[in-house]
C-alpha cells in the first residue's frame, strides 16, 4: 500500500499523482463504470390459482418513484430518481451525482384482469397482484371411477 500526499494546489508531478488522478484511474475503469450504469431490479413472477404475482426489488427508492401502467395487455414499471444533494463549504476533488432510471415490461396473459391490479412497495420490494379473471381460475373437483 502507498501513501499518497493530498495535493490541493493540483501540482501534480509523475512522482506525486493529484488525489482525483488515483481515483480516476480506480473507478474510472471500465469495469466499474459498466456495472454502475447497468443495474437493472431483479424480478420474481409467481403463479397461484387465484392470482399472478410480480416482486420486484429496487430498494432505496420511494413509492412516489414509480410509475406502473398498462396498456394493450403489456404492463410496464418504470421509475426515475435523482439525487441532487447540497453541501456548502466543502471543496470537492470528484463528485458524482446520483442519477438512476429503468423500465421493465411484461406482456400479460388474456386471463389477468387488469382492471383489479393491486400494487404496494414495503422494504425495497414494489409487489404486484394480478388477479386472474373468474373464468380463468383453474376449478378442481374430483372425479369418479366407474
Amino acid at each position: 500500500m502507498t501513501l499518497v500526499k493530498f495535493n490541493p494546489e493540483k501540482k501534480n508531478s509523475a512522482l506525486l499523482p493529484g488525489f482525483n488522478d488515483i481515483f480516476e484511474s480506480v473507478l474510472g475503469d471500465t469495469f466499474f463504470s459498466e456495472r454502475r450504469i447497468a443495474s437493472v431490479p431483479a424480478v420474481n413472477i409467481s403463479e397461484s390459482a387465484e392470482a399472478y404475482q410480480i416482486e420486484l426489488a429496487a430498494p432505496g427508492l420511494k413509492k412516489d418513484d414509480f410509475k406502473v401502467s398498462v396498456e394493450r395487455d403489456m404492463l410496464s414499471i418504470s421509475t426515475q430518481s435523482a439525487d441532487e444533494s447540497s453541501s456548502e463549504g466543502k471543496i470537492y476533488n470528484r463528485r458524482e451525482y446520483s442519477f438512476s432510471a429503468f423500465s421493465r415490461s411484461f406482456a400479460l396473459p388474456e386471463s389477468a384482469d387488469i382492471e383489479r391490479i393491486q400494487a404496494s412497495y414495503t422494504d425495497g420490494v414494489l409487489k404486484l397482484t394480478l388477479p386472474k379473471k373468474e373464468e380463468a381460475k383453474a376449478v378442481s373437483r374430483q372425479i369418479e371411477i366407474s
